[in-house]
């Protein structure tokens, strides 16, 4: 496998995730790009599921730049509405994380359930078609109110299993440790270092 000495573009237009990515690939992939960099536009996420929407964008993104890819779909699932906002967490309750976050308490207020779970799919994709994936969950609940100032979008609400505070309220490096994209990120690297082995 020579994918560890060439390039990966990540099918992002979102500068933090970019720099969070290259972070943690830049000792198996010489150069790390992004869609956005390339000029590629962001395709609609029309898939009904985590994986379909992660390939969707792995797979034009592979595509477009003729190199290896990697796309992520993650989101947050609570179980007494059915699993939303799920695939439509990012675009749930427009325009803001904080009106999202506000729907999601309006309509649990009621709810004696109020179990959820983060997960996150990652697609690595190589022109031609081949494909992998990785999936990362963590299980929790949902806070009666919004808790803590790290972390964005649902992360004030959501209590990850066995702590008894929201992933706004722990540093970065405690939730990268124990998160869903941290999980499904390990699950590739781990895949990496097997090809890096490999192509020695």
């Amino acid at each position: 496998m020579q994918i560890l000495r060439n390039r990966i573009t990540i099918a992002t237009h979102n500068a933090g995730k970019l720099r969070e990515f290259a972070e943690l690939l830049q000792p198996y992939i010489a150069k790390i790009i992004s869609a956005g960099e390339l000029g590629l536009p962001a395709p609609e996420e029309t898939g009904t599921t985590f994986t379909e929407n992660a390939l969707l964008k792995a797979k034009m993104a592979a595509e477009a730049s003729d190199s290896l890819s990697l796309a992520d779909d993650s989101g947050l699932c609570i179980n007494a509405l059915n699993g939303q906002p799920g695939i439509f967490s990012a675009r749930w309750a427009h325009p803001t994380s904080e009106t999202s976050i506000k729907r999601v308490l309006n309509e649990l207020k009621n709810a004696d359930d109020r179990s959820a779970y983060f997960i996150c799919v990652l697609a690595l994709y190589w022109p031609g078609g081949k494909y992998e994936i990785f999936e990362g969950r963590i299980d929790g609940t949902i806070a009666a109110a919004p808790r803590g100032t790290n972390g964005h979008g649902y992360d004030p609400i959501f209590i990850s299993k066995g702590y008894n505070v929201t992933f706004a309220e722990i540093s970065d490096a405690e939730k990268n440790g124990i998160s869903h994209r941290g999980l499904a990120i390990q699950k590739l690297i781990e895949r990496f270092q097997s090809l890096q082995s490999v192509a020695q």
